[in-house]
């Protein structure tokens, strides 16, 4: 139970560190503004939540495929480095308005792509069309794969994924999916409910720099145990 515990609380601050101010959401926020917020929040978190759990099984196989030993110092070399990291965007990267700036273009870009393809293949009994839709249609909406695409692809090989794998692989895997879903679900919901402004509000340096000093907390933590066998 302790060991459930440990990975919960391990995954749950990590991820809460690693993705408030993150690209992704920054673009659940910008989503969230014009398009309803039930779609853009059941993408970003059907999205995040595949993404966790696809890590965690990652990091539950590393052990079985080669020895708990190497898996034990590739995770605690991944935190540290993960910690390296995150101190140099802190300290190097691009602000947090310039950040916003341009996942706020890119978004209008595919946005004002995807209208006008539609536009061409519009038909004039639009409204009798979404009466006759049914629950599942509406719930695969473009709206609702668009942001589950974005968040996807912005996550994948993202640091927060292969530090999620990297503690699967040194923790109990269902306590980091457990505390993995759970950070995703406060941060997405903040950045949908919050939408720009609270996105905007945000220092990212500072959240980096927290996150950074986590990811090194916890790859001393774990060059400090020791190798279960």
């Amino acid at each position: 139970m302790s060991s459930i515990v440990q990975g919960f609380t391990k995954s749950l601050a990590m991820t809460i560190l690693s993705e408030i101010g993150d690209k992704t959401f920054f673009a659940a926020a910008i989503l969230a503004m014009s398009h309803p917020r039930r779609l853009v929040l059941s993408g970003c978190l059907s999205s995040l939540i595949v993404m966790t759990i696809l890590s965690a099984l990652v990091g539950w196989a590393a052990p079985n495929l080669i020895s708990r030993t190497w898996t034990h110092h590739i995770t605690t070399l991944l935190f540290l480095g993960f910690g390296l990291w995150s101190f140099k965007d802190a300290l190097f990267e691009q602000g947090d308005a310039e950040e916003l700036a341009e996942v706020e273009a890119k978004l209008d870009k595919d946005w004002k792509a995807n209208n006008g393809a539609a536009k061409n293949s519009k038909k004039v009994d639009d409204v009798a069309k979404k009466q006759q839709r049914s629950f599942l249609s509406q719930f695969f909406s473009p709206i609702f794969l668009q942001a589950f695409s974005i968040t996807f692809f912005g996550e994948w090989g993202d640091k927060s994924q292969l530090a999620t794998i990297g503690l699967a692989a040194d923790e109990n895997p269902f306590g980091v999916v457990l505390g993995g879903i759970l950070g995703q679900v406060l941060c997405t919901s903040a950045a949908v409910v919050g939408g720009k402004s609270l996105a905007s509000r945000i220092s990212e340096k500072i959240v980096a720099l927290s996150g950074g000093i986590l990811f090194i907390v916890f790859g001393i933590q774990s060059y400090l145990s020791p190798v279960e066998s």
